[in-house]
């Protein structure tokens, strides 16, 4: 699957009594498949994944792959703790055709950095080799037995060591890592050390006649069966009945190696420098346009230009990200998709950072 390009993720709107609200999803959805994105992740991490149960887990990813236009890849969250959990869930996506799925890493192992972890006394401890070969155990075992296509997360809280990213990226079913940091260091020695370890991996991916990804419901679509145009025996007698030939799906195949999503607002452009192929900020939820420009720009090799957009969302991006599920639903109602309230234990944005949001906001509203 071709990860190129901007890819949405989704926030989770609720009722203000805390139920998941299906119809909000089903019109931001809608409203986000009209932009120029590749695609959209559904119960990414600021979609609030923790926070649902497992039967409003494969609500939320019916509503959005029924509401989701077919040329848009999608990229479904379904990690759980367990090996088990996690397959029952990715084999649900596979139903639904989604494209790939978001794997992180499991809760009750999320050390604070790729090296080590902090004991109770906030003193840092190496981690263990147990702990490592267990890690890298659930992503090679989730992608041996996976019908779709496995994109590592690396989440604040929950960052992927990168000695474990290294051996899981030689996987032939692990396509992807979504996430590479904030700081510049760590964000450069991730993407390079991947990009390094996995040079000679090189896979053939379906695109369309323009290089855009082919996804599962375009090819869905393609199969469907012809339907009748009109009865010629209404113009002529004859008994045959004319078809209307639904329009060819003109596919090629594309060579890709290990694909990075760089999901950090203000450092998309360095991420993209470094090598990464897609782009995926919380902030593209409120501001789609504004983080496209950044990609297109990029794209384009116009480097006054993308340096001129990436300034543009820069300090809007980090006050939002900063402000977690609660900010960013904020500021998705400013620009017209619905946020609504975030789920608690989260807390809505204080009047004065909700004022501050407008003024961020205000130039990059679509």
């Amino acid at each position: 699957m071709l990860l190129e390009g901007l890819h949405i993720p989704l926030t989770t709107p609720f009722h203000p009594d805390g139920r998941l609200n299906a119809r909000k999803l089903t019109a931001n959805v809608a409203r986000y498949s009209k932009t120029p994105a590749s695609g959209l992740i559904v119960l990414g991490p600021s979609g609030e994944p923790t926070l649902l149960s497992d039967d409003e887990t494969r609500e939320a990813l019916r509503v959005a792959a029924e509401a989701a236009a077919p040329e848009k890849v999608l990229i479904a969250g379904i990690s759980r703790d367990s090996v088990h959990a996690t397959l029952e869930l990715a084999n649900f996506a596979a139903e639904l055709d989604c494209d790939a799925i978001l794997v992180s890493v499991p809760s009750f192992v999320s050390p604070e950095s790729g090296s080590s972890r902090l004991d109770l006394d906030h003193r840092p401890v190496p981690l263990s080799k147990r702990w490592l070969v267990e890690l890298l155990t659930f992503f090679q075992t989730v992608a041996d037995r996976s019908p779709l296509p496995v994109i590592l997360l690396n989440a604040p809280g929950r960052t992927i060591p990168l000695s474990v990213a290294r051996k899981a990226s030689s996987h032939p079913n692990i396509i992807g890592l979504c996430g590479t940091g904030h700081s510049v260091e760590v964000q450069s020695a991730v993407i390079s050390s991947l990009l390094q370890h996995t040079a000679n991996t090189k896979r053939e991916v379906t695109v369309t006649s323009t290089f855009a990804a082919v996804t599962s419901r375009m090819k869905r679509s393609a199969s469907q069966a012809v339907t009748p145009l009109i009865s010629t025996a209404a113009l002529t007698g004859s008994s045959t009945t004319a078809i209307a030939e639904p329009p060819a799906l003109r596919t090629r195949m594309k060579t890709v190696g290990f694909q990075i999503i760089s999901a950090h607002a203000p450092r998309l452009l360095d991420a993209l420098n470094l090598g990464a192929v897609g782009i995926a900020p919380a902030f593209a939820a409120c501001a789609p346009q504004a983080s496209y420009e950044v990609f297109a720009a990029w794209k384009d090799d116009d480097q006054a230009l993308v340096e001129e957009k990436q300034t543009r969302l820069r300090d809007a991006a980090q006050f939002v990200e900063t402000l977690g599920p609660s900010g960013l639903k904020f500021a998705c109602d400013l620009s017209g998709y619905f946020g609504g309230p975030a789920r608690l234990p989260h807390l809505p944005p204080t009047g004065e950072q909700r004022a501050e949001l407008q003024r961020l906001m205000q130039p990059l509203r679509n």
